[in-house]
């Protein structure tokens, strides 16, 4: 390495710098992939219990639950025991004065979703653990659903989150746990269907009492749970109590510009009821949501304690907060008034510690960038100046040397355009393979996104490598590093405007990512700055020893008895001033000479490797570049990798649900130049093995990704199913949507569609996704009824009584009457051909804060029961035809009335579903296409 290890030379430089880059590559990696293990110690915390809470979440998830099904009785069954079992056992009985549990069979309501009308029965479980400083205004709400989606065991969705709040249950209804505040824990059923069971507790008197929550949700299948979004600054710092509290601002306002487009129940407690809260969930893996491999079998007590404890933590910070932020009253619009908390900035570092601060913080930190920072930077511009030594776009100068005038070169415009056009170039080839790869093999991210990330990678360091050392050997220049700086500086410029505009404007937190940058950028460039004060003045590079000192020509030689013996620290100036001509114009002369293949550098080493740069660089400091490196890379590698490997793993199983995948590639492409932008003021110095290698991986990694098959066994395609049955014709067709030309070949798999006329279209509910229909295999799901005919008889014969509807028109009026009932189920929905304006379903509560029908009115009503088989009377009334000679209907109305079946867990019930769960592909696997599994329908016309 020579005698100086911290010297600007390339051995140093790649050394260095593959340390720095390969350490918080491995530690990012390293983070993001292992869930943080769970403790030994069966009870870690006083009425906690990790093998209770496991084998709890077996028996949750041992069979799918959705609101719909008889499971989903069974399991409410199982938590009312597990409740009364936990208080017994912590000697708080139901009826004591510490805790009450509510067994809500009552609360129902008829409200608007969109163009939708919804009728929900609630069976929702409230436990009530009372504070030591009980307050009518000041309660906690920790909430998790326990219902499943029909074709997934729901282990992670949300069978975690109930666990968590059971054993949340146990630990604070311990003897020595009470809460200083009262805890409402909510069990809510119907999550998964319009998020029924969070509307539904919306009429239970307590809902008045909390003012602050906790969400638990899964929106993956295992992994880690996160930090999804915050209603505002205050109530996110009790999740900085969590052990490793993950979490960023970048997912709350993905929500917020809806490029989340799934919600929670976040947004009925924050929206509709007006608490301040959090939402935590789980988010990975994506294929696995909502299916059958949505099970402990894919699952570990790891990641059920990261919930667990992160939970626990942060509830007992909310709980001990005994001051009046969260306190107020009802108001009148039936909100409740929980004060209003200011705009959150959030982010951990590597799951240890969370950051917290308003976003006014943000955009004050960010505007005082903006002006401060050019300030600073042309104060030293006018000191380097005023001292000569600003040789930054210097070009030459004219001196009088023995009475003859000669041109002095400095080249300080030499390297300055070479960033901006290896950036657009090293850039656009990764733009350039990210169409490539959407045109050639677009779903290659679904399974292997870590190959996608080493191409992009790969090919943006060789690009820029080839340029910029190409370049450098071609026209070697000292001012590489400054000018790569400025030009980054500039580009971060720009970026955090932008970033400071969403911050006041739109309340966009996410900008933290590009302040951190825009800081680290600047500090980078300062230091450059302040390295030219090492330089010699101009005069002194161009006169030498005859330079004047206050206005009088001196020479400066030293004698020679006094002259120092030589080091690699002794200027070059030094000598008469003919020297000092002469050594300039042999510089000159040997930077023009010079072959392309030595390698020049810079450590202050005459003669040596760097002499073809300016001469007057000699004095740069040597060492000052590690610094640089230090304070612009390990930050911004952190922060944006953290961020681009969840956003990574959040994304790429998305093209499954008909998300376009180019935005994907685009969003890795991004990643990729802000991560690897901290190489550009040191490209030139890092040593060729290094593109060599990284051309082998490009072309290993661009090959796989364009010819590889997209899906495995451990990232399956998800599809979506839904059987559909006329009960007027008997006719029965399976629907299977999916992406164009895999979704065929699943259907080609099934031995009942061979042979089979198939029909496929654009999926009208699942933008992006194509749907085929087939007749499929008679489902039998239905009491009584007998899909299996024998020949000969009328198809219709075994489906008539699956579903008996009567509709009255109501005289003189564009009304009707509906009174509706279906064997072995609780959910059915009719289906208008145009909106109805008036909705009322006998029995139902009016809640003043959810209107029964939107102000477009509502296409459909969908109606949930708690009980089986029971009728629904509706009334509904719609505004009088128009006088169109085309209006079809009149004063008329038409469209199907629709039961839903949903309930696949016992065998034969389905075939259809069933068939595709032996027989479908080892490379997907099925979920639910709609509320129900079977929907059978009958026309009306009133």
């Amino acid at each position: 390495m020579g005698r100086n290890p911290f010297a600007f030379r390339t051995l140093q430089v790649t050394i260095f710098i593959l340390v720095v880059y390969i350490a918080l590559f491995a530690t990012l990696l390293t983070f993001h992939n292992i869930v943080p293990p769970a403790p030994s110690n069966v009870t870690p915390s006083p009425g906690i219990n990790l093998t209770e809470a496991w084998f709890d979440l077996k028996e949750l998830s041992n069979g799918f639950r959705p609101y719909n099904s008889r499971r989903s009785d069974e399991v409410r069954d199982f938590l009312l025991l597990r409740i009364e079992s936990i208080l017994k056992r912590n000697n708080n009985l139901a009826a004591s004065k510490d805790v009450v549990v509510y067994n809500d069979m009552t609360a129902n309501l008829t409200y608007s979703n969109s163009d939708t009308t919804v009728y929900f029965e609630g069976t929702n479980i409230i436990v009530h653990v009372l504070g030591e400083e009980e307050s009518d205004t000041s309660g906690v709400l920790v909430n998790a659903h326990y219902d499943s989606v029909s074709t997934g065991y729901g282990a992670t969705d949300n069978g975690k989150g109930v666990i968590s709040v059971t054993q949340l249950i146990s630990h604070f209804t311990t003897p020595g746990n009470k809460p200083r505040r009262g805890i409402v824990f909510l069990l809510n059923n119907g999550e998964e269907d319009f998020l029924n069971g969070a509307n539904a507790f919306m009429r239970h008197p307590i809902s008045r009492y909390p003012h602050i929550f906790l969400n638990l949700e899964g929106a993956g299948a295992g992994g880690r749970a996160i930090l999804f979004r915050s209603t505002d600054t205050e109530v996110t710092r009790f999740y900085k109590a969590s052990r490793r509290p993950v979490g960023s601002a970048l997912f709350g306002d993905g929500f917020n510009r809806g490029a989340i487009r799934s919600q929670t129940d976040y947004i009925v407690f924050n929206g509709r009821l007006g608490l301040r809260g959090l939402d935590v969930a789980y988010y990975e893996p994506r294929a696995r949501y909502h299916t059958v491999e949505d099970s402990t079998k894919f699952d570990s007590v790891d990641s059920l304690w990261h919930m667990l404890s992160s939970s626990l933590s942060t509830v007992k910070a909310m709980t001990s907060d005994t001051g009046t932020e969260f306190d107020g009253e009802a108001r009148d619009d039936g909100k409740v008034n929980s004060g209003k908390g200011s705009e959150g900035v959030y982010f951990d570092m590597f799951g240890r510690a969370l950051a917290v601060f308003q976003l006014h913080t943000l955009f004050a930190l960010s505007v005082t960038l903006l002006v401060v920072t050019p300030i600073v930077l042309i104060a030293i511009h006018i000191g380097l100046a005023k001292s000569g030594k600003w040789y930054l776009f210097a070009r030459r100068k004219l001196v009088e040397i023995d009475g003859q005038e000669v041109q002095i070169d400095f080249l300080g415009w030499r390297g300055f355009f070479r960033y901006p056009v290896a950036f657009v170039v090293s850039s656009g080839a990764v733009v350039a393979l990210a169409f490539l790869q959407t045109k050639v093999n677009p779903f290659i991210i679904y399974s292997s996104e870590y190959s996608v990330w080493a191409m992009f990678l790969s090919v943006w360091i060789c690009f820029d490598w080839f340029i910029c050392v190409g370049a450098y050997r071609m026209r070697p220049t000292a001012l590489t590093r400054i000018y790569a700086l400025i030009w980054t500086y500039i580009g971060a410029y720009i970026l955090l405007v932008g970033a400071t505009i969403g911050e006041n404007n739109l309340k966009i937190a996410s900008g933290y990512l590009f302040v951190f940058y825009f800081a680290a950028v600047f500090f980078a460039l300062l230091i450059s700055y302040l390295e030219m004060f090492a330089l010699p003045s101009k005069e002194t590079y161009t006169l030498g020893d005859k330079a004047p000192v206050d206005g009088e020509e001196t020479d400066h030689r030293p004698s020679e008895e006094n002259e120092e013996e030589p080091t690699e620290r002794t200027s070059l100036l030094r000598g008469d001033r003919q020297g000092t001509y002469s050594g300039y114009a042999a510089h000159r002369q040997a930077s023009e000479d010079h072959d392309a293949t030595d390698e020049p550098e810079n450590d202050g080493t005459a003669g040596k490797e760097g002499s073809h740069e300016q001469l007057w660089a000699n004095s740069f400091p040597s060492w000052t570049w590690i610094f640089q490196f230090l304070l612009f890379a390990p930050i911004n590698i952190i922060l944006m990798g953290q961020i681009a490997l969840v956003i990574t793993t959040g994304l790429k199983q998305t093209p499954a649900d008909g998300n376009p995948v180019l935005t994907i590639y685009l969003v890795i492409a991004a990643f990729t130049v802000l991560l690897l932008t901290p190489l550009k003021p040191f490209m030139h110095k890092i040593h060729g093995y290094v593109p060599i290698f990284l051309f082998l991986v490009l072309a290993g990694t661009l090959i796989y990704n364009l010819v590889a098959f997209p899906f495995s066994s451990q990232a399956r395609l998800k599809f979506y199913f839904i059987q559909r049955v006329d009960l007027d014709s008997g006719l029965n067709s399976v629907t299977l949507a999916g992406l164009d030309g895999y979704v065929q070949s699943i259907i080609s798999e099934l031995p009942s569609a061979s042979g089979q006329p198939l029909n496929c279209t654009s999926s009208p509910s699942r933008i992006g996704l194509t749907q085929c229909s087939f007749p499929g295999l008679p489902p039998n799901v239905a009491k009584g009824a007998n899909p299996w005919l024998p020949p000969g008889v009328p198809p219709e014969y075994g489906y008539k009584d699956w579903l008996n509807y009567t509709v009255k028109a109501v005289k003189n009026e564009s009304a009707a009457v509906f009174t509706i009932s279906a064997a072995n189920s609780r959910a059915c929905r009719i289906d208008f051909a145009r909106a109805i304006s008036a909705v009322n379903v006998t029995g139902s509560d009016v809640d003043p804060r959810l209107p029964p029908v939107g102000d477009h009115g509502a296409k459909d009503v969908r109606l949930w029961h708690r009980t089986w088989e029971d009728p629904w009377e509706v009334a509904v009334r719609w505004k009088p035809g128009s006088q169109d000679e085309n209006d079809e209907f009149g004063d008329g109305m038409e469209g199907r009335v629709v039961c839903l079946w949903s309930d696949a867990n016992t065998a034969g019930v389905i075939p259809a579903l069933e068939e595709i769960w032996r027989f479908a592909p080892a490379w997907a696997v099925v979920s639910k296409a709609a509320d129900g599994l079977v929907e059978g329908s009958k026309a009306f016309v009133v």
